[in-house]
């Protein structure tokens, strides 16, 4: 027997039994674009975050698209953490967690240790 209570159809169980129209490809896409745009952000660590602001740095959204884009090249050719220079900054990142971990004003830079690569970002 089946009961309709406020819209909500209930069997005899009491289980809800509504019905839904699955579109799985419409799902698939919307789910697979909305997975490629988590995978392509590029975070900032607190820490960078401090160091943008202490250095008046800013990073709009047309900067972190940039920086993003050589983030997938850099990891395409394998690389772990990155210094990159981008306008008048240095950004040290990690690529495979897509992260910015520090930054620095170009005039900063003097030796930078514990990174496998270097990108100019244009």
């Amino acid at each position: 027997m089946i009961q309709q209570i406020n819209g909500i159809n209930k069997g005899s169980n009491g289980i809800n039994s509504n019905t839904y129209v699955n579109n799985s490809s419409e799902n698939n896409a919307a789910f697979s674009k909305i997975l490629a745009d988590k995978q392509d952000q590029v975070k900032i660590s607190k820490h960078a975050r401090q160091r943008l602001s202490a250095r008046n740095l800013d990073l709009q959204n047309s900067d972190l698209s940039h920086i993003g884009q050589a983030m997938n090249e850099l990891d395409e050719k394998g690389s772990k953490d990155s210094l990159l220079l981008y306008k008048d900054m240095g950004l040290i990142a990690n690529v495979q967690n897509r992260t910015i971990i520090t930054a620095m004003n170009v005039n900063e830079i003097n030796t930078v240790t514990n990174i496998d690569s270097t990108k100019f970002v244009k």
